[in-house]
């Protein structure tokens, strides 16, 4: 394989943008001949392309079977790189656009179902008065992505819960991530419940009400176990298990349950008015509600100005906001 040095005289020259997305075309159909059908040319043309990017770069980048076509480890390293480069040169089309009208364009959001239906309805409807003509994107952050805390190239932003503790020194890596406050569980109730017009309550008297809870392993779950068990009590009476906020919010309001939610749930709520935050003093358990972002990605004046009313739309529950740059952590 030509070195490093070579590039400009040998691969930078013979290595051509279209060759690479013949080649991200191949590896997602997994054959030559779905390949050129998608593209409209001959399967020889592929192979042809494949055939002189393999050259240029000196190394075999896909392994032929009779079952189609799949990458080699060399393969997966020049279509990680690559992908990141296309990436790159997209943010630098859409930056040029923005620039020239930093109220226009789109703005893409990775965030989770639990703070879509929280947190992020406020901000955008704050940012959407500013900017009206800014189409926003909301792309919901899987599970399985949350706990790997990996970052989709797609999104702008992610607005997400930080699992782990926050490192004061995380030292250089591919991550920047702004704390915009530290959430806190809370025990709540209706308004008009029995228990929302109680001054006093002994977390022993809410052992036998029905409770709204999350799936074990979640964070209101985890909270209200621990609370319990810090009293010397057993787990309370579960009437109802969903991680659907709505769903909790709805028979929170027109029941008789009692449940624990974050602090933000009842400050940024369009029901919060329906919502009372009862007397009882939980584990101090704080999950920071965070923007990420790519390190080395430059952000866009939209993105931005996003960021910038986040900030703003937060800052009656912030605690301790921050910032800091590290390596995947979970967020949620």
């Amino acid at each position: 394989m030509a070195k490093i040095a070579d590039w400009d005289g040998h691969i930078g020259r013979r290595l051509r943008l279209r060759d690479l997305r013949v080649f991200f075309i191949v590896v997602q159909c997994g054959s030559m001949a779905k390949a050129a059908a998608q593209l409209r040319v001959s399967q020889p043309a592929v192979s042809q392309v494949i055939g002189d990017l393999e050259h240029a770069v000196g190394i075999t980048l896909l392994d032929r079977t009779s079952r189609g076509v799949e990458p080699t480890i060399y393969g997966r390293a020049l279509l990680a790189r690559a992908r990141a480069a296309f990436d790159e040169l997209r943010q630098g089309i859409r930056d040029i656009e923005y620039l020239t009208d930093p109220t226009t364009g789109e703005l893409q959001i990775g965030c989770s179902e639990v703070l879509s239906a929280t947190i992020l309805p406020p901000i955008i409807h704050r940012f959407s008065q500013t900017y009206p003509r800014v189409i926003v994107h909301v792309n919901d952050v899987p599970p399985t992505q949350e706990q790997s805390g990996s970052f989709d190239r797609k999104s702008d932003l992610i607005l997400g819960r930080w699992i782990r503790p926050v490192p004061v020194n995380a030292g250089s890596n591919d991550l920047n991530v702004e704390v915009l406050f530290n959430d806190q569980l809370v025990v709540v109730a209706g308004m008009h419940s029995r228990w929302g017009r109680r001054r006093k309550i002994d977390l022993a008297e809410l052992s036998d009400e029905p409770w709204l809870l999350a799936p074990p392993g979640n964070w209101n779950y985890s909270g209200t176990e621990e609370a319990f068990r810090g009293a010397g009590l057993t787990m309370p009476r579960v009437a109802l298990v969903t991680v659907s906020v709505p769903l909790r919010a709805y028979l929170l309001t027109n029941g008789p349950y009692v449940a624990t939610a974050p602090i933000s749930t009842v400050h940024l709520s369009a029901d919060r008015s329906a919502l009372k935050v009862l007397p009882i003093k939980l584990p101090a358990l704080p999950r920071p509600v965070v923007i990420i972002t790519l390190k080395n990605r430059t952000l866009s004046p939209i993105v931005e100005r996003f960021i910038e009313c986040a900030r703003m739309v937060t800052k009656s529950i912030s605690i301790q906001p921050q910032s800091i740059s590290l390596r995947g952590s979970p967020a949620k």
